[in-house]
């Protein structure tokens, strides 16, 4: 058996590539994490092919949120909207009330878009090139569909395998920076046979064995292979340049109870949390004004949210008032609100603001 200094030396050699493939497709054959967009390998070896539809709104979901997060959501929307016709179809605002608390909008946004430039055209290209052409789809996405739905030998580059390749070749460069040489290193190990089945098992690799801290580097498949692990720095990599520390912002949003309903107002779709419903806020975001309508507001305390780039701290007041004309937002009868609609840092004013005045 070859020993992790000639086998991980640069790029791996055909043999190489092809021992480390056929051990890991043997490891994932065996210890497959079951996910409901998932065709597992026993399904694939029985001839089950994946739905590229649910391949695609699995990753797109996936995008900065976990596997956890995202099942109870993939099962609603699956269940609402079984197919790429069926959510191409889908009123906008039906959509990002369902998307609602997941985060990073602009993903919801860009699943319709998408949804419905698949359905004129009459279903998904096959290809990483043509679905590239497709709204809202990157690099990692088209690689991820073209790979899992069609076995196509495109390599899929996520944080996990990212982590994965950095350790088996020992890379020392830090990310950002390594990006371009992990990927090139991704694609000279992505086989031509089962490169979806592939692409999944370093995915499930990097997740449960190959783990941010205290990796399980005893009973990972590739051991012998990993050269991080042969100079005993794995649990350092993949490197990291130090991140500034997020700013804080500061704003004030309003909780107008009226006796049919809240106020509230549907965001621009461009920006923070755009085309979500959510309370009349000041202009924290760029985007606020003055409060909605003149009413006897209790200042109720504040709560806290952090987004990719900042914190967010937001006053909440709150007030009851009798119907009349409304300076801002619209109002929301009572039968057709879900808290669950709106976007989390909502969700946490309206929960306060609910908690504090009188019960209805």
């Amino acid at each position: 058996m070859r020993d992790a200094a000639e086998t991980i030396a640069g790029k791996p050699d055909a043999d190489l590539a092809a021992d480390l493939g056929a051990r890991l497709l043997a490891w994932y054959d065996r210890h497959a994490r079951a996910m409901p967009w998932r065709v597992g390998p026993a399904e694939r070896a029985a001839g089950v092919r994946p739905d590229p539809y649910r391949v695609w709104l699995s990753e797109v979901m996936l995008q900065q949120t976990t596997v956890a997060a995202v099942r109870d959501y993939f099962h609603r929307f699956t269940v609402r909207w079984p197919d790429v016709a069926a959510l191409a179809a889908a009123q906008d605002a039906e959509v990002m009330a369902e998307w609602a608390g997941l985060g990073y909008y602009a993903r919801a946004r860009n699943l319709l878009k998408c949804a419905r430039a698949v359905a004129e055209r009459g279903g998904f290209p096959g290809t990483r090139d043509g679905l590239l052409e497709l709204p809202g789809i990157g690099p990692y996405t088209a690689a991820a569909v073209a790979s899992i739905a069609w076995d196509e030998p495109a390599a899929v580059v996520d944080g996990n395998v990212e982590r994965v390749v950095s350790r088996l070749f020992a890379v020392e460069t830090p990310l950002p920076a390594a990006k371009p040489q992990l990927v090139a290193l991704a694609e000279a190990l992505t086989p031509q046979d089962r490169p979806g089945d592939h692409a999944q098992a370093m995915m499930d690799l990097g997740a449960t064995i190959c783990t941010p801290k205290s990796p399980a580097c005893g009973i990972c498949p590739l051991v012998d292979l990993c050269q991080a692990r042969a100079q005993g720095i794995a649990a350092d990599l993949p490197r990291k340049l130090a991140k500034p520390a997020k700013p804080v912002r500061q704003g004030v949003v309003w909780a107008l109870r009226q006796p049919e309903g809240w106020v509230l107002e549907r965001r621009p779709e461009r920006g923070l949390l755009g085309g979500m419903l959510g309370l009349p806020g000041d202009a924290w975001d760029g985007t606020g004004g003055p409060a909605p309508a003149e009413a006897p507001w209790q200042r109720l305390g504040e709560v806290r949210h952090t987004f990719t780039h900042f914190h967010l701290i937001l006053q909440v007041l709150a007030a009851e008032a009798a119907p009349g004309p409304l300076a801002r937002g619209e109002i929301v009868p009572f039968r057709d609100f879900r808290l669950d609609s709106l976007p989390t840092v909502m969700r946490k004013a309206l929960s306060l603001a609910q908690s504090a005045l009188s019960p209805r």
